[in-house]
């Protein structure tokens, strides 16, 4: 069972500490989990470019669909690679950017209250068993420590409709959280 250490890492994951990160406002409670999915190039998984992209070490001259991201400084917590393996790039006590412009029940700036967790996917491409069994384990870390309750749970596509859609339609929201309730 994975768990939440006094400075905000999971034990027995992989870290890869990236850059992008900052200082939640004082006394911000974390109350929010974000699920998002990313691949880099888009639809292809194993690459290593996602890490890259995290820790700024991209080159985005080796894809064409790269250019769009020179420059970019952006991370989450997490990603859950397809094999359910878990990287973690940002302390949870720490704010990732990964929310950009977005609210969540009347609160603006969402990477300020929330946890962020990459799922490597695509809106559309069924996700694994094993990046679900990773997501559900590393869920419950997060609620063990921290005040996020199960209607605190959301995709990026719900704080930032009309800017974002992941993670899509091929994510099964009754299945997770069905297997979240399980102890």
């Amino acid at each position: 069972m994975l768990q939440v250490d006094i400075n905000g890492w999971l034990g027995d994951v992989r870290h890869c500490p990236s850059p992008n990160f900052n200082q939640r406002p004082e006394d911000c409670e974390i109350s929010l989990l974000v699920i998002h999915n990313i691949s880099l190039p888009a639809g292809e998984f194993g690459t290593g470019y996602v890490e890259q992209l995290f820790i700024n070490t991209l080159d985005c001259k080796a894809h064409p669909t790269f250019a769009d991201l020179e420059g970019l400084t952006v991370s989450a917590h997490c990603l859950i690679e397809r094999d359910g393996k878990v990287i973690q790039f940002v302390s949870f006590n720490d704010r990732a950017w990964h929310a950009g412009v977005s609210n969540f029940k009347g609160r603006d700036n969402c990477n300020d209250f929330s946890i962020g967790i990459e799922l490597e996917g695509t809106d559309e491409l069924a996700y694994t068993q094993a990046q679900y069994r990773a997501l559900v384990s590393v869920t419950k870390a997060i609620m063990a420590k921290y005040p996020v309750a199960e209607e605190c749970i959301t995709g990026h596509s719900n704080i930032a409709p009309g800017r974002k859609t992941d993670p899509g339609q091929a994510f099964d929201w009754s299945g997770y959280f069905s297997m979240l309730a399980k102890k």
